[in-house]
């Protein structure tokens, strides 16, 4: 199985490093020297990690066979994806792979069905569940503790305690639409 692990972003230096957004909370393990990776678009790799630093806060790899700015710099936006044994597991308990976690039901502490969870988005701030209603609708819930507070991957549920308005878009629409007839009432009587 397939999980990707990280994006190559800017070139850094004239040597052929590159600054790469970790998506793996393994990155010794997955982004060492020595680790082979699929890429997407498949005709940049495979990359072989070369080497590997923290400058700045920032992981900076260099690949083989990636001897300049010029060649680091044609790697940007390639995601870098490592292939897993489908049943590893991560080492904290409290961490998953995407894989796990796709297509488990999704309800509410109370027991009310929410969904079915179909992908995972990888966003800088937070991961969020993506979720089809029974409906055919989605809704976005993100992965944070205070939202989602049990995985049991044995029962197939996320359990979740929602924030008013998170998993009823109408009611959210009709919110919003509240406010801002009360910002334009507002402005027109200040006029």
């Amino acid at each position: 199985m397939q999980l990707v692990v990280g994006r190559i972003g800017r070139a850094h230096g004239i040597k052929g490093e590159v600054t790469v957004e970790v998506r793996t909370d393994e990155p010794e393990l997955r982004l060492g020297p020595g680790a082979v990776l699929v890429t997407d678009p498949a005709g940049v790799g495979p990359l072989t990690v070369e080497s590997g630093r923290v400058h700045s806060g920032r992981l900076l790899l260099r690949f083989a066979g990636v001897p300049d700015r010029t060649a680091a710099e044609a790697l940007r936006n390639t995601l870098l994806i490592a292939e897993v044994d489908p049943d590893e597991t991560p080492e904290d308990p409290d961490e998953f792979y995407d894989h796990q976690l796709v297509d488990l039901d999704v309800v509410t502490v109370d027991g009310t069905e929410v969904g079915r969870i179909t992908e995972i988005a990888h966003l800088p701030s937070q991961d969020l569940f993506i979720v089809e209603r029974p409906d055919g609708g989605e809704v976005m819930i993100p992965f944070v503790e205070e939202i989602v507070t049990e995985i049991d991957l044995e029962a197939q549920r996320a359990v979740v305690d929602p924030p008013p308005g998170l998993l009823d878009a109408e009611q959210a629409v009709i919110a919003g639409s509240r406010d801002e007839s009360a910002d334009a009432s507002g402005s027109e009587g200040d006029r």
